[in-house]
């Protein structure tokens, strides 16, 4: 039980086992005897994204607004993802309820098989052609945002803080949140582009992108709980990936806080004229200007 592990798919015949790092210790001590039972399937399975346009809005200029549906077999997956699908389809149902017509035409996709490996995210941006991608403005990614020992964390776009950029576009994205948790008096802190969630195969073939986060695995730190409340020493998610990721393990005060600047976000990209990507050269860099004004996360004018 120490371990959900795959080869890749069906068709492997090197048989293959893992063991915690306690265990291999007990066996490199020697005089050991182990009985090994493995109770295992190989097989293809199906699955689906789930992909609604808004009716209005530039079908040149997309702006994709992604968050995985799926959760690991360990775990309900009340946090590791619903927060995130549960923000995009609440902004989703707001802007039918609201008649929002966009400017540019938005996206709104929940993946499937993100803990698989990417799948979803991947086999969607494999179909799309040289057009298409051109067509998409950039990918928004919201992948945890209710973490219950939370830190706020924004995508680094521009690699200012972190090892790796994003492609050319992705710094006016990141400062579209970092803009909107200012006005709020809210403090953040960078998170880098590691390509553990969906937005990697966008970046991958060169469409800005950023998001939000608020921990998985990570530890907080003293500073960061000085900062933002919580526990230091614990994970920001202690039920990460565990049968426990039910709704006790949801930061209301995160989810709320988040998904206003997810709301923002998108309402931001929805309705500009600028774009994104701006005429700058190099990764994270352009003159992205929102023509939108907000108050909070509501549209002023």
């Amino acid at each position: 039980d120490n371990f959900l592990g795959t080869l890749g798919g069906p068709g492997i015949t090197v048989p293959v086992v893992g063991a915690a790092f306690e265990v291999g210790i007990e066996l490199a001590a020697g005089g050991v005897e182990v009985n090994l039972v493995v109770d295992a399937s190989s097989e293809f399975r199906t699955t689906s994204n789930v992909i609604a346009n808004s009716p209005a809005g530039r079908d040149d200029r997309v702006v994709v607004v992604g968050a995985h549906l799926d959760s690991v077999a360990e775990g309900p997956g009340i946090q590791d993802n619903g927060s995130g699908s549960a923000a995009i389809l609440e902004i989703a149902i707001q802007m039918a309820n609201q008649q929002i017509s966009p400017r540019n035409q938005v996206r709104f996709a929940w993946w499937g098989a993100e803990e698989a490996g990417l799948l979803g995210a991947q086999h969607y941006v494999d179909q799309l052609s040289p057009r298409d991608i051109k067509d998409i403005a950039l990918n928004l990614n919201f992948d945890m945002i209710g973490s219950p020992n939370f830190v706020r964390f924004v995508y680094d776009g521009d690699g200012s803080d972190t090892p790796l950029a994003g492609p050319n576009g992705s710094k006016n994205i990141e400062s579209v949140f970092l803009d909107y948790f200012a006005a709020m008096s809210l403090p953040v802190e960078p998170t880098a582009f590691d390509g553990r969630s969906d937005y990697g195969p966008f970046i991958e073939v060169g469409i800005p992108a950023g998001g939000l986060f608020t921990g998985a695995e990570g530890i907080k730190t003293p500073d960061e709980a000085a900062l933002y409340g919580g526990t230091a020493g614990d994970q920001y998610d202690p039920c990460y990936h565990l049968a426990c990721d039910t709704f006790d393990n949801i930061s209301l005060q995160a989810l709320d806080e988040m998904s206003d600047a997810v709301a923002h976000s998108v309402m931001t990209f929805a309705m500009t004229t600028s774009a994104v990507n701006g005429t700058d050269k190099g990764k994270g860099l352009g003159k992205f200007k929102s023509d939108m004004e907000y108050r909070g996360s509501h549209l002023v004018k």
